[in-house]
Parts: structure tokens; C-alpha cells; sequence
């Protein structure tokens, strides 16, 4: 028995080093300027400026919970003349810049980036251009560098946030939904060359931030951000994020207003979010998320190996709203307790978590598991799957000192709860390991499709390289005698069925179980006959989702071949609507794939099948559809609100490639 379990052992060694050569190679999420910000984790986004006067509101005009304030002034189309008088009504006498720096260390964070100028043009800092807090505004003081001496004073990594592309109040300066008043009009690039480039020069030399977070490149190309090169040479420590424009790609992606899915690996990454539905500061947004949802976030966020930018949205006397700051003290107390499970912690290094999340950090040659409940187990035993290593030490990280019993079935650790205190929001346990993580992931079960007419055909890959996967059909959990996968597996079935797949090695049991589920459907018939051509209806309006195009009257409408955005009129602040249908030519399972950005649907006769709604950037939705042969009805509703647009929709009948639904196939 002895001899079996060595050599058992050290065939996973031998299995389990690719992982761990790829892990180690270097790229450019390496770089070492990089390790303070990924040691931070967690920082505070400030959106403030002049749109904190208006506070969403104009005239008779109100924006609603979910609008962004800070583009009140493109938004509404606010012309120059009337914008710009805003810095006389602008005197921030309650602003306290340690205030915001120590609540922001309370909360936990460890950096902060504050909008040096946002896309009305107004700087926040003492600048050579007159349009500024310090010329311009009775508050006559320089908040950019209140800001930087707090956070220097206090150990606080600052950053500066500066629209480099829009501006809204200087001639010349780019718009998204393009100019709409005369005084906007000049050359872009005098605009770059007077205002925007001396402006980073001046608050790169003058206020030394750690960080500089560009926004929507607009009108951007390659030369255009070449003429901020010079200056990025001369602060080799600079972070900058990818929104310079030109295919620059920065040190770091910047998802807005939602979570990768599987983070992006390879890549510095942070995900900058709001608190309510604004970054800049509205009287009408009250639509407030959780304290919850912030801590989860964190962690989520932590988990796939990104760092938190939360956003705060000060008002027009300098005051950060309360709702946001009773939520980062409450944040803050879990930070105190739990800290040590999200700073300078690496992305969890499992397939199979259903309860919560896991956060990783080394200790030494040993590594420590951060283990975050969200779902406290029913039978008060948690499992974790496919950990081959030695369990060294299990506790709470609220109570260190008390020691947590494990055990081992197969491939699975099972960490007995009883008498550990629950936490608000998450709580943590500590998995103390040797060595580093050698996780062996369950299976995939790959098909074409989840659900079938008469015939399925699945495959199963294994996790390991020299591994054997068996699967059962049946309901019941594989075993050592169950049929080995092979190739493809196609099976004729009458009703629904789960396949269960697992990796062993030895026959012995190494992953944990993999799962899916086939159910058998009827092909939903088609209905009526076909003229060629698509239909489509343009819309222009201002939306944080899909309006009820049905109530709006269009600005054109038209016939086109295929699905695209090229009879636009702008590329902010529209909608389109394809009305047709599909000719169908054989029954089958049909995968549809949507990409937009912003938000879309999908209907197929008259039936919501994927709903990619709400503003984000390109994120892709699938559906699957039993279809058969024959006319079916299928409508498209897509909106864009401001950043890059694109709409794509793509299917792959089962067993074939997948490609771009075109002219072949669409008529009305």
C-alpha cells in the first residue's frame, strides 16, 4: 500500500508541474510598479466637479435614478453660455480633505483617484488654462492639491483621473454624441496641443500622482496619443489605465460597472463601480446598493485577481453623501477583521466553489486559503474539491486561535463548521496548505448544446494530461468500473438525463464530480411565410437601458441585409430595432450568441431568449433553441448610451460553425 501511494503521489507531481512552469512565466502584470496597487486591492474613485452644482437637475428638466449627472451637461444639451457660469456658484466650504482620506482608510482602501477634470473641461487644480476651481470658482483653492498633501500626510496612494479627449467647454475638445452648440467647434488637436497636454504636464509635475486614469478616447488615433508620450517618459513609476486611445494599452484594463466573469487573466485589472447609479453627485439617485453587495464585490473582485475602485460622488459643498459613508465604515469593520484575506492576495485557484469565493496568499513555502462564505452549508460541513495538498491548519480568521477539524473523501476536503461564529456579508476560514495549491479540476462536459430533439452528442476532457474520466448516465456518482470517456459520446434518448464525470488516476477518485444536464425538448414549429429584406427602426435618446421603443417615434426606418450599426446617425445616445425573421432550413438545436454594447435583447417569435441589457461594455449573452424548419419571427432591440458601441449576433446550429447571422438567412 505504501509503494502505491507513492507512486500515486508522484505521478500528480509530475502531472500538476505544467500548471505551476506557466503560472511562473512573466508578462507584463509583472512589472514591478504594478505590486503596491496589486498588494492594495481596494481604492476610492471620486467623481467631482461642477455637475455637483445641478446635482441632476436643470430647469425644469430632471434626471432620473441610474442617469449619470456628470454628463448632465451633454445629456441635457446644455449650451456653453449657460454651463460655464456654474464655476461662480461652485464654493465647496465644507470640503475636508483628510476627512475623505481618513474615511477612505477606515474603509480600507488603499488608494484613491480623484477626477482632476471630468468632461466639462473644469479643473479641479490650480491650471494655466483660466477654466479652473482656483480662477474661476469663490472657493479660490486648489482641492487636487488638498487632496495629495492628505493622502501624503496619511500613507494614501493618490491618483488623478483626467478626460484627455472630451471636453465639452473647450473649443475644440471631443464630444461622444457629437457638438451641439457652435462655441464647442475648433480643432481637435489645438485643443490637445493648448489644453489638454499642458494640463497633464502641469498635474503630473505638480501633484506626482501614483496613478493616471484616463477616460473615453473620443476622436483618439495613434498620433493623437503620441503627443503624451514625451511626457509619460519622464514618470516611469506612472500607472495609466487602457483608455489613452491609439491602441495604447496602459498597465491596466478597467471593466466599468461590472465583474469579468473569470477575471482577465494575464492582466493587471480593476473594476471601477458607483454605489447608487451615478458617479457624479445627484439629489434624485437614492437607489443605493447594499453594504452587502460592496463587501461581495470586494471579494469577488479579489477572488478573480482584480482590485475594487469604488466610487464616492461629493456634492456642490464638498460633503461625500452620507448613505456613502455609513457604507464604507460598515465595509470597513469587516476590512479590520478580514483584511488579511484581500490585500496582496492572488485569484482562487479552483473550479468548483458554490458557497462563496477563495482569495490565496503565500506564507513562505506554504500557502494560506482564504475561504469566503457567502452560503453557509445546511449540514454545517463545507466542502472544498480537487485540493491534493496537506492540510496543515484550518481556523476563522475572526478567531485564529481556534482550530477548525478537516477531513479527507477522496479528492474532496470536507471542514467541519460547528462552533464557528457567522460573519456579516462573508465569513472567512483559513486554509493552511503545503506547498502551493495543487488543484485538480472536475471535467467538462462540452456539448453543442443543453438540450436536444432525439440525439445528443457530448465530450468530456479531462483535467489532467494521463488521467482517465468516467461518466454514468444514470444519476448515480462515477466510480472506478464506470464507462471510460472516449471521444465522443452519442446517445438516443426518449426523456431528460445528467451526465456526471469524474478524473481518476489509479482508479482513485481525483476531482470532484462534474455535472450536466440534457433535456429533451419538442422543436418549436414554424409560422408563417417570407418576403426578403430586414426591417429596422433608428432611435436617439439618452437611456440607461432599453427604452419601450414601441412609445418613441423613430428618426428613420429602413430595410437593410444583416444585423450593423452603420445607419447610426452618432455613436452615443441611440437605439435600433431589427424586426424580420429567420428562414430556418433544417430542424435543429440553434446556439444564438449576442454581443453588445450597451444593452440588447433577443426575441424569436415573440419570446425574450437572451437578455443582454443595461450599460456595459462588449459582453456576450447565449441562448439555446430547438427551431424547426421553416419561418420564424425574430426582433432585435438594441441601445447605446455613451463609450464604444457594437452589436453582433451570431448563432452555430448544432454540429456545425458557428458564424454571423447574415443576409442568407434574415428576411420579413
Amino acid at each position: 500500500m505504501r509503494l502505491v501511494s507513492v507512486f500515486f503521489l508522484m505521478v500528480l507531481t509530475i502531472l500538476l508541474q505544467p500548471a505551476t512552469i506557466a503560472h511562473a512565466q512573466k508578462s507584463k502584470a509583472d512589472d514591478p510598479k504594478m505590486d503596491w496597487w496589486k498588494e492594495a486591492k481596494f481604492g476610492m474613485f471620486i467623481h467631482w466637479g461642477l455637475y455637483a452644482v445641478p446635482a441632476g437637475n436643470w430647469g425644469d428638466k430632471k434626471l432620473n435614478a441610474g442617469d449619470y449627472a456628470e454628463w448632465i451637461q451633454s445629456s441635457l444639451k446644455i449650451p456653453v453660455a449657460d454651463y460655464k457660469p456654474l464655476a461662480s456658484k461652485f464654493n465647496p466650504v465644507k470640503f475636508n480633505a483628510e476627512e475623505w482620506v481618513l474615511l477612505a482608510k477606515e474603509a480600507g482602501m488603499k488608494y484613491m483617484v480623484l477626477t482632476a477634470k471630468h468632461h466639462e473641461g473644469f479643473a479641479m487644480f490650480k491650471s494655466s488654462d483660466p477654466f479652473n476651481i482656483v480662477d474661476a470658482s469663490p472657493y479660490g483653492n486648489d482641492v487636487v492639491k488638498a487632496l495629495a498633501d492628505a493622502c501624503k500626510k496619511h500613507g494614501m496612494h493618490f491618483g488623478l483621473y483626467y478626460s484627455q479627449a472630451q471636453d465639452w467647454n473647450h473649443p475644440g475638445g471631443s464630444a461622444m454624441a457629437g457638438h451641439w452648440d457652435k462655441a464647442q467647434s475648433g480643432s481637435f488637436d489645438k485643443y490637445l496641443d493648448e489644453v489638454a497636454v499642458p494640463q497633464v504636464k502641469e498635474i503630473l509635475s505638480t501633484y506626482n500622482p501614483k496613478i493616471l486614469w484616463w477616460d473615453t478616447p473620443t476622436d483618439m488615433n495613434k498620433e493623437r496619443a503620441a503627443k503624451f508620450a514625451p511626457i509619460l517618459s519622464k514618470y516611469p513609476e506612472l500607472i495609466t489605465n487602457n483608455r489613452l486611445g491609439g491602441d495604447v494599452e496602459g498597465d491596466l484594463d478597467t471593466p466599468e460597472q461590472f465583474i469579468p466573469a473569470t477575471g482577465i487573466p494575464g492582466k493587471n485589472w480593476e473594476s471601477c463601480m458607483t454605489m447608487n447609479g451615478t458617479w457624479g453627485y445627484s439629489a434624485n439617485d437614492h437607489n443605493w446598493k447594499s453594504t452587502e453587495t460592496l463587501v461581495r464585490n470586494l471579494i469577488d473582485i479579489a477572488s478573480k485577481g482584480g482590485n475594487y475602485l469604488l466610487n464616492v460622488g461629493p456634492d456642490a459643498l464638498g460633503v461625500i453623501p452620507q448613505p456613502s459613508v455609513e457604507r464604507l465604515k460598515t465595509v470597513g469593520k469587516w476590512m479590520k477583521v478580514n483584511g488579511e484575506a484581500i490585500y496582496g492576495v492572488s485569484a482562487n485557484p479552483f473550479h468548483d466553489i458554490h458557497w462563496g469565493r477563495v482569495t490565496q496568499k503565500k506564507s513562505g513555502k506554504n500557502t494560506r486559503l482564504y475561504l469566503h462564505i457567502f452560503d453557509w452549508p445546511a449540514k454545517g460541513v463545507l466542502p472544498v474539491f480537487g485540493l491534493q495538498n496537506k492540510i496543515l491548519k484550518a481556523y476563522p480568521l475572526a478567531e485564529p486561535k481556534k482550530t477548525i477539524k478537516t477531513s479527507r473523501l477522496d479528492s474532496d476536503i470536507l471542514i467541519n463548521l460547528d462552533g464557528v461564529k457567522q460573519s456579516d456579508f462573508a465569513t472567512v476560514i483559513v486554509l493552511e496548505i503545503e506547498g502551493r495549491p495543487q488543484v485538480i479540476k472536475s471535467p467538462e462536459i462540452k456539448s453543442g448544446a443543453a438540450i436536444f430533439i432525439d440525439e445528443v452528442s457530448f465530450g468530456i476532457n479531462p483535467s489532467v494530461t494521463g488521467s482517465v474520466v468516467r461518466y454514468t448516465t444514470d444519476g448515480s456518482d462515477p466510480v472506478k468500473t464506470s464507462p471510460k470517456a472516449e471521444g465522443p459520446v452519442v446517445l438516443r434518448r426518449e426523456s431528460d438525463f445528467v451526465v456526471k464525470a469524474r478524473v481518476f488516476v489509479n482508479d482513485k477518485a481525483v476531482s470532484s464530480i462534474s455535472e450536466k444536464k440534457f433535456t429533451r425538448v419538442k422543436p418549436i414549429p414554424a409560422f408563417y411565410s417570407s418576403k426578403t429584406g430586414l426591417r429596422y427602426s433608428y432611435y436617439e435618446g439618452a437611456w440607461e437601458r432599453l427604452p419601450d421603443f414601441s412609445k418613441l417615434t423613430p428618426v428613420k426606418t429602413g430595410n437593410v441585409d444583416q444585423i450593423s450599426l452603420e445607419m447610426r446617425g452618432r455613436n452615443q445616445d441611440y437605439g435600433l430595432v431589427f424586426e424580420g425573421c429567420l428562414n430556418i432550413k433544417e430542424t435543429n438545436v440553434y446556439n444564438f450568441f449576442l454581443t453588445s454594447d450597451d444593452g440588447s435583447q433577443l426575441y424569436i417569435n415573440d419570446k425574450k431568449v437572451i437578455d443582454n441589457d443595461n450599460l456595459h461594455g462588449m459582453v456576450e449573452k447565449r441562448a439555446e433553441l430547438p427551431l424547426a424548419a421553416g419561418i420564424h419571427k425574430i426582433t432585435v432591440y438594441f441601445f447605446q448610451q455613451g463609450g464604444g458601441d457594437g452589436l453582433k449576433l451570431e448563432w452555430q446550429p448544432l454540429g456545425k460553425v458557428r458564424s454571423e447571422v447574415d443576409k442568407s438567412v434574415l428576411c420579413h
